[in-house]
């Protein structure tokens, strides 16, 4: 029994309306009523219509697809961010096609031009890599705008939208002091990082504001692996036993720096500034995680939404992809404290 495929001109008869109505409505173009547009909807739903998205790009020069970048889906902080871009582009529509760079963006001309030839009709570039060269020119070639985010490296006359990474380190940093800290080391990241450079720098700026003083070997390179954080963590705080509270990198090197702090023989928390011998240790990181408020005590962090991120860059490319002419935006995100028992 052969099963018969339900077209566009279904829609339109069961809607009582002509095919280019129906059209319209699914590309979301024209002047189309309420009324008209609940009954092409209800039509559609009805009959199970699934939306031939490569015959739209034929029709139309839209396919309704964005493409998306990033090094590691598995990382908390892009993971909420994809989440925060696909709730807006399905609001309008859009699906979400996702290539991974891997952690070092070997990948990211490879992924570029995979989801150029997929006909998408925007993309979002998110997180940092060492080379981007090339990157705006061919988009502009293929009329494809592009939006870049939760990168501290944008590219000139791209939309940008990222957290306020030097900010979230002051937050951070001025938390611990006014807490009594002063001997406090930075935990995490890789040299070449720019959002590492970001933080460091007003990780160090707020020390000299406050007459503190900067230990180049309290600031600690290492990879986002729990146990490596662990590792560094543990070897850190036996070295300079002082040390009396870690500024971490990223959410995952906080987790990873409580075992350290565990292994080391001190404790976690707020309690040990004014008494060696209370052995504490006050731990904070950047991002957030939900595995924060499971360790005893929970994690406080400096956060900048990762979904909100999302939504504004989808909102962004929208907007770009109806205006192509809007002046570039650099948005900055500004964070929050989220204080629990860890410092």
């Amino acid at each position: 029994m052969t099963i018969k495929k339900i077209t566009i001109t279904d829609v339109a008869q069961l809607a009582e309306v002509s095919v280019t109505t129906v059209s319209l409505v699914l590309s979301g173009k024209g002047r189309i009523s309420p009324t008209t547009m609940t009954r092409v909807n209800q039509a559609i739903e009805q009959l199970g219509y699934i939306r031939n998205r490569q015959a739209a790009t034929l029709r139309g020069g839209e396919s309704g697809v964005i493409g998306l970048i990033l090094r590691d889906i598995c990382e908390p902080f892009y993971a909420e961010m994809t989440a925060g871009l696909s709730e807006v582009l399905e609001e309008h529509g859009k699906v979400l096609f996702l290539a991974q760079s891997g952690r070092e963006g070997k990948g990211l001309m490879r992924c570029f031009d995979t989801l150029l030839a997929q006909g998408v009709d925007g993309m979002v570039l998110a997180g940092g890599v060492r080379s981007v060269n090339g990157l705006k020119e061919k988009a502009e070639e293929q009329g494809v705008p592009l939006v870049c985010a939760a990168r501290s490296n944008g590219l000139e006359g791209v939309d940008v939208v990222r957290p306020d990474n030097m900010q979230a380190a002051k937050m951070a940093t001025e938390f611990l002091i006014k807490r009594g800290h002063s001997q406090i080391a930075y935990l995490g990241g890789q040299s070449d990082s720019l959002t590492r450079a970001e933080r460091l720098g007003g990780f160090c700026a707020t020390l000299v504001q406050y007459g503190l003083p900067f230990r180049a070997e309290w600031i600690v390179e290492c990879d986002c692996h729990q146990r490596s954080a662990a590792e560094a963590a543990e070897n850190l705080l036996r070295q300079y036993p002082n040390i009396s509270a870690l500024v971490c990198h990223k959410a995952s090197v906080a987790l990873g720096a409580y075992f350290g702090i565990v292994r080391s023989g001190r404790s976690i928390g707020s309690e040990g500034v004014d008494s060696f011998y209370a052995q504490q240790v006050a731990l904070i990181g950047f991002g957030d995680v939900p595995e924060a408020e499971l360790t005893e005590p929970a994690l406080t962090f400096v956060s900048s939404s990762a979904r909100e991120v999302g939504r504004s860059a989808a909102t962004r490319l929208l907007q770009r992809i109806t205006d192509s002419s809007l002046a570039p935006q650099n948005v900055i995100l500004a964070p929050t404290l989220i204080k629990r028992g860890s410092a």
